[in-house]
């Protein structure tokens, strides 16, 4: 599977956790929160690449927490083999 978000289209934390559910197509339990994510990302799950587009924009929209989250997602990749994260 490959999912795309795009960090200029993101304003803001609610706009990035319906585009995760979106495109990584979380299960009903995912609590819209980094700590979700990264136990929805380090369960067993298909092999996805996850591209995040326009990172800086993400950055500049969401401060603090997009960096947050590059670091739940590269700490969720080490845990699973299946999952690629690309942050452009």
């Amino acid at each position: 599977m490959k999912a795309i978000l795009d960090g200029a289209r993101i304003q803001s934390r609610a706009e990035l956790h319906d585009a995760l559910v979106r495109e990584l197509a979380l299960p009903d339990w995912y609590g819209r929160n980094l700590d979700a994510l990264f136990d929805c990302l380090t369960e067993p799950m298909e092999d996805t690449e996850l591209v995040i587009l326009h990172g800086e924009a993400l950055r500049e929209h969401l401060g603090f927490y997009a960096n947050t989250l590059q670091i739940v997602l590269r700490r969720a990749a080490e845990e699973n083999p299946g999952l690629r994260v690309i942050w452009e």
